[in-house]
């Protein structure tokens, strides 16, 4: 396991280095051991990433803005082990969604690379409130600066924040986006996350304008649009959040139904 700050600090560049408009990373997001090893296993994979919905899921925990940061760094704890079962903890970069970052962001940083992780998520609300509220520009962009701060004084300075806004999901607009990425950006994150949140799916236009307004430091849900329009978009990073969680219990409860109704099921089939 890389364990040293140099060997840690190699994956976050391994990471960092993936992130490229219009050739973007692709993450298909994990929540325990098991998907974290068969994700691993794929040769198509760059890099591990965590869903925290998928992670509080899990758990039983009905809403993820309640699940505690030992909760949840459990949880990328045991992604961690699944990982090191296919022999990919060395070579593939793991970053974890650390959700609003918690009461110290820059704690939950330092937490989070003890764990191996070289990346995370940070959102710019404050899930302290239900429901939550959008941070003030200002303080959003001074906590990507304690995590980015953190990560660097751990000895790890390429560490990936993917700085997450949910700004349109509290009347914002593509204009909104662009000046708290920017911040984001400026204060030293990889990427800027931008997804519809309570609005509507994102369209490809507003894609697009927040890309070519970004530089292409962009990450977004495959969703509403096509993995290759996104790419065209010219966005860096595309991930799936809890889809395959959902889409797993979907199979489950369909299967479940076919042998406890059906009875028509074999082991076979």
């Amino acid at each position: 396991m890389a364990t040293s700050p140099k060997e840690l600090n190699q994956l976050a560049r391994q990471l960092k280095s993936l992130h490229v408009p219009g050739q973007p990373l692709i993450l298909t997001n994990v929540y325990d051991a098991c998907t974290a090893s068969e994700i691993a296993s794929l040769p198509s994979t760059k890099a591990v990433a965590t869903a925290s919905f998928a992670i509080a899921a899990s758990i039983g925990v009905e809403d993820e803005n309640t699940m505690s940061l030992s909760d949840n760094l459990a949880g990328v704890r045991r992604v961690a082990t699944g990982l090191r079962n296919a022999g990919k903890i060395d070579t593939l970069p793991l970053t974890a969604d650390l959700q609003d970052g918690y009461a110290d962001p820059a704690e939950a940083v330092r937490q989070a690379i003890e764990i191996g992780v070289v990346g995370c998520n940070i959102e710019d609300v404050d899930n302290s409130f239900q429901p939550p509220k959008l941070r003030p520009l200002d303080e959003a962009k001074s906590r990507i600066e304690a995590a980015v701060r953190a990560a660097r004084e751990a000895g790890v300075p390429d560490f990936v924040v993917n700085a997450r806004t949910d700004v349109l999901g509290f009347d914002g607009t593509v204009d909104d986006v662009v000046e708290r990425g920017r911040a984001y950006l400026e204060a030293g994150a990889t990427t800027v996350f931008v997804w519809g949140v309570r609005k509507k799916v994102i369209t490809e236009q507003e894609v697009r304008e927040m890309a070519s307004r970004l530089d292409g430091k962009l990450a977004v849900l495959a969703q509403g649009c096509t993995i290759e329009v996104l790419k065209q978009a010219g966005v860096s990073r595309i991930s799936v959040g809890p889809t395959l969680l959902l889409k797993a219990l979907k199979f489950i409860r369909n299967e479940a139904t076919a042998i406890l109704e059906v009875k028509q099921w074999s082991m076979g089939n």
